[in-house]
């Protein structure tokens, strides 16, 4: 009897193609739901997921076969890796395998904000020629304050030492890795000094809403402000009133707190719609990883960590 193994989102062929050829039964549904898993976890070995899908402890409970679960991707905060490791299931993840592909977004949003390009972009459409008001920024001299030093902000640091900033770089859980320009720093150092803070962090209870009114009331330079880890480490309200106070300059977020828009509420739509009416916001969804490179090697790195070649 075939091994099974179900892929519960879309991703690239490596993956499929690879088990069918190990001889693994593959379900493959890229659209399937949390209850549609329930009902064929039963009897499989392995799972691969993103997002889309809480893996609770009802998942796990019922899939009695498990020996591992894969996450494409970083972030593990919608898998309960705790209980898996409990019932002696293995998880893995690839989180270096779009870290590049992140690294290259933040740098294109944070250019687009500093470089007012998609401001003038849209003056233009309004029949507006304005030059001296969209006098930009170069990033050249600035200093950089990278929050989380995984893999995303180790790479954007690498990134970003070709424009010739300074970086500085706050992760409270790693140390010894400060050389060249890169400078390890507090979260104080950061707030103080940067022009520009960038997130690089997973959703634990301890970063949810990190960015909250207290940080923001901290920093002293109104810097432009980025986010392209988790939607739930901004408070979209804190954010709102940093924007409104002067707080920081512009924001670029690739994520957002619900990142499923037809079920937002009242408030959350106002403030969705508060954001989107400013011109020193970008919000782009979710796709700071979704390259077409970064997509087969999450697909390869994962297959590789887990042992499936």
């Amino acid at each position: 009897m075939k091994k099974k193994v179900i892929v519960t989102e879309k991703c690239h062929d490596y993956i499929p193609d690879t088990l069918r050829a190990k001889g693994y039964e593959v379900v493959y549904h890229p659209l399937m739901t949390h209850e549609m898993l329930k009902d064929l976890v039963a009897d499989a070995e392995g799972l691969i997921v993103r997002t889309h899908i809480n893996i609770d402890k009802e998942i796990i409970d019922r899939g009695t076969q498990l020996k591992w679960i894969g996450r494409l991707g970083s972030g593990m905060d919608h898998i309960d890796t705790a209980y898996a490791a409990s019932k002696g299931i293995k998880c893995y993840s690839s989180p270096e395998g779009n870290s590049n592909a992140v690294a290259e977004h933040v740098i294109a949003l944070l250019l687009n904000l500093m470089n007012r390009i998609m401001i003038s972009h849209n003056e233009i459409k309004e029949g507006k020629w304005l030059r001296e008001t969209n006098r930009g920024d170069e990033l050249e001299g600035k200093t950089v304050g990278i929050i989380g030093y995984g893999n995303i902000g180790s790479k954007l640091a690498k990134v970003l030492q070709a424009f010739n900033v300074n970086i500085l770089v706050y992760d409270k859980y790693k140390t010894g890795f400060g050389e060249g320009i890169i400078k390890e720093s507090t979260l104080e150092e950061i707030t103080q000094q940067a022009d520009i803070i960038t997130f690089h962090v997973p959703l634990t209870k301890e970063t949810h809403y990190y960015a909250n009114d207290a940080f923001f009331n901290s920093l002293q330079k109104r810097p432009y402000f980025i986010n392209a880890s988790r939607g739930k480490v901004t408070d979209t309200n804190a954010l709102i009133n940093a924007l409104q106070n002067n707080k920081i300059k512009a924001a670029a977020l690739d994520v957002l707190e619900n990142e499923n828009l037809a079920s937002y509420n009242a408030t959350e739509k106002e403030q969705l719609n508060w954001l989107l009416s400013q011109p020193n916001v970008i919000i782009t969804p979710h796709i700071a990883g979704v390259t077409h490179e970064g997509y087969y090697k999450l697909a390869r790195i994962l297959l590789d960590r887990i042992g499936i070649e």
